[in-house]
């Protein structure tokens, strides 16, 4: 049996191959006398298994963050179902969180939606749980998943997860979010990160209440990029994002739900940073600070539900 490592975010030492043998030998002796009793569903029998729907309600599911977050970080995304998980003996799961239990999990792989290599048809990774309220065992056999993780050197049928809240219950719904959010990141036009703001830059107008506040961002591969709010009296502020070495007057602020709302919102500072000022008199550092807040207002929060 492959060796595999825990959750990087709760990192573990691999399972011992003949240790797994000796669990999965008495889990297979269990299921034996299990399907003699009749306590085993008809629904497996023929060796055809129907997963289970267990996706996540909107509420508890994934927020659009999230799902960039992971979908950045992982060199291999995917979809599996489960078909089998043992229990990793407590000597043998360094890291596990109080409470729970460290899984051996096999799957078969539904689903690759993002890889730098082949993979073949199973999988095995571990991945740490809790048991329900009455103390029992977790079960995830049965169930498709989709998953964040990264290649395990030398072991091509192993993965490590992100964390084990990168295993989250597969369904139309969210695979659906996470193929548009994949299909975004690799656009060619995809904006870049943000690593700051250089310059910042306010100018008040002719008439009371009229200003213009411009923004230069930073990014990870010097793309320019920058943002304006513009005032006028009597008048809602106009706000927007352009890039390319002039500003945009037309600019507008990014949709909810794309690379660049995610940058924004996910990656500025939450203030101005004190050096990015290129003018000393309050008044004008003053209408900077306040259109940074209305931008940071309106983007939102940059909201995650996993870790």
């Amino acid at each position: 049996m492959p060796l595999n490592h825990g959750p990087k975010r709760n990192a573990s030492m691999p399972v011992h191959p003949l240790i797994l043998s000796k669990i999965r030998m008495v889990t297979a002796i269990s299921s034996a006398a299990l399907a003699v009793s009749g306590c085993v569903s008809s629904g497996m029998a023929g060796g055809s298994e129907q997963a289970i729907s267990a996706e996540l309600p909107p509420e508890r599911a994934p927020t659009y963050a999230d799902l960039v977050d992971h979908a950045l970080e992982a060199e291999v995304v995917g979809v599996v179902f489960v078909d089998d998980q043992v229990v990793v003996p407590a000597e043998r799961a360094p890291n596990l969180a109080p409470g729970q239990v460290r899984l051996y999990v096999e799957s078969t792989i539904q689903r690759l939606l993002k890889s730098p290599l082949p993979l073949g048809e199973s999988l095995n990774f571990l991945v740490d749980k809790m048991p329900n309220q009455d103390g029992e065992l977790p079960r995830i056999t049965r169930q498709a998943f989709v998953f964040f993780a990264d290649p395990v050197p030398g072991q091509p049928g192993s993965v490590q997860l992100l964390s084990s809240d990168s295993l989250i219950p597969a369904g139309p719904m969210i695979e659906a979010r996470l193929e548009r959010v994949l299909n975004q990141l690799a656009a060619s036009d995809v904006l870049p990160a943000i690593t700051g703001i250089k310059d910042v830059i306010s100018v008040a107008g002719n008439l009371a209440g009229e200003s213009e506040t411009q923004m230069f961002i930073q990014t990870t591969t010097g793309a320019p990029v920058s943002v304006s709010v513009v005032r006028r009296p009597d008048m809602a502020p106009q706000w927007g994002v352009s890039l390319g070495e002039i500003v945009d007057q037309d600019a507008r602020p990014p949709e909810p739900e794309t690379i660049a709302w995610y940058r924004f919102a996910c990656e500025l500072p939450e203030q101005l940073p004190a050096d990015s000022y290129l003018q000393t008199d309050r008044a004008s550092r003053g209408q900077a600070q306040e259109d940074y807040a209305f931008i940071k207002r309106e983007l939102g929060p940059c909201e995650s539900r996993i870790g």
